[in-house]
């Protein structure tokens, strides 16, 4: 009785490691406007994640709103969107002018969250 609560608990212990180990090696990512993007698409894109989430990062004097220009803006808002709605990869697709990175792509005082 005694040697079956030991491998029982043992069991539930090495769960319980491999799910937190699990959630320890998740990576964050990031959604960022892809280069090839037109200034259209990005406009569109600025625009409909503005509708979605709030863009008051990029406003004049905001850590993010320089370099002032609409690939910089687009990549914000796209990951504001896909960083508010659950980081899903359908969050990120914007008509597929956008990509999923692993590298933080925040710069200066400008944090990606």
């Amino acid at each position: 009785m005694v040697k079956a609560a030991l491998t029982l608990c043992f069991l539930l212990l090495s769960h319980i490691s491999v799910g937190t180990l699990v959630l320890a090696n998740e990576k964050k990512t990031w959604c960022v406007a892809k280069p090839s993007s037109d200034q259209k698409t990005l406009q569109e894109n600025i625009n409909y994640a503005c509708s979605q989430v709030d863009c008051r990062i990029l406003q004049k004097g905001c850590p993010c709103s320089s370099p002032d220009n609409l690939m910089n803006h687009a990549s914000i808002v796209m990951n504001l969107y896909y960083q508010a709605k659950g980081r899903n990869y359908w969050n990120c697709h914007f008509g597929n002018s956008a990509l999923i990175v692993l590298t933080d792509p925040s710069y200066g005082s400008c944090i990606y969250e």
